[in-house]
């Protein structure tokens, strides 16, 4: 698969079937959207052309009101180029992108860059600056400037009619990541720099790796998960994952992520990792004292081998 990233260079394809969209998580409904543009891409003898953002619009638009991403743009194309896509065309989100009229986002991108023959969106799309463009005005246009119009349908799978980002990002945030996962098609997981933190697991015996505030993914609810973690290049391993502010601590911690990883000790500050969440060990509770708390810190330990099938 072949990436582009602005500014670009002169036209990125003769000929292509285009979709359009943020593909945040590239969950099973995106998938499937992927596919079928790879699938009418072959029967036209033309390339399969993905269009994303290099971040969620509403970052700009909207800073308050933008989710956090589920995935990095970096894994975001991994998975995009696991359908079978063609190219990549990743744009910038800033003002002017913002500004650019629905025309110009065809004249310039669809038809002297992609010499788009077939674009493929959802019956609620929009484009252009504030949302002025729409499916109808786009078939218009298409109609006009050589390419056809398909519409997708919602594609659902996993008990619901319709798999979408924010549904994954609510069960994710329930701490429901089993669930999440069987929609999303792989594992919820947060990415960032592992970072020093106050070493309270060390002094107890379970030495964790935190993530820094700003990692990149959704933070599921309170709780111990069994899960992996991951340096960047380097070996998947097992771990018991916490996601709290430490109450038995009473110290006003911030919500942060810290892993332990089973069966071995392992320095990894100024290291990126992920770590992905398989499934809920339990809830947060404050515990009475560190001798409890460390009781149940092995317990947790254990049920977590269970769920990760390494008894």
């Amino acid at each position: 698969m072949r990436i582009e990233r602005e500014p670009f260079g002169s036209r990125l394809t003769e000929a292509s079937a285009v979709t359009i969209g943020k593909f945040d998580g590239v969950h099973l409904g995106h998938r499937a959207v992927l596919g079928h543009t790879v699938r009418r891409a072959r029967e036209l003898g033309i390339d399969a052309v993905a269009v994303t953002f290099d971040r969620n619009p509403l970052a700009l638009l909207q800073p308050d009101a933008s989710p956090p991403a589920l995935v990095r743009l970096d894994r975001r194309l991994e998975l995009i180029e696991q359908t079978g896509i063609d190219l990549v065309a990743v744009l910038d989100f800033d003002a002017a992108r913002a500004a650019q009229s629905a025309q110009d986002f065809v004249d310039e991108l669809l038809v002297a860059r992609l010499g788009a023959r077939l674009v493929l969106v959802g019956a609620d799309f929009r484009f252009g600056a504030r949302g002025r463009g729409d499916v109808a005005m786009l078939r218009r246009m298409g109609e006009d400037r050589g390419f056809a119009v398909e519409l997708l349908a919602a594609v659902g799978g996993a008990g619901v009619e319709r798999i979408s980002t924010s549904g994954i990002r609510e069960l994710i945030a329930a701490g429901r990541v089993r669930e999440a996962a069987a929609r999303l098609g792989s594992l919820p997981a947060v990415t960032g720099e592992v970072v020093l933190g106050n070493q309270r697991g060390r002094e107890l015996g379970f030495p964790t790796a935190n993530l820094a505030e700003d990692s990149v993914g959704a933070m599921p609810a309170d709780g111990v998960y069994a899960g992996w973690l991951t340096v960047a290049g380097g070996e998947r391993m097992p771990a018991a994952i916490s996601v709290s502010d430490n109450p038995t601590f009473s110290t006003g911690d911030r919500r942060r992520i810290e892993a332990f990883v089973l069966d071995r000790t392992i320095e990894l500050y100024g290291q990126v990792a992920t770590v992905e969440f398989v499934d809920r060990v339990r809830g947060i509770a404050r515990f009475d004292s560190i001798e409890s708390l460390v009781e149940r810190m092995a317990v947790d330990v254990a049920e977590t081998r269970a769920i990760l099938g390494l008894d």
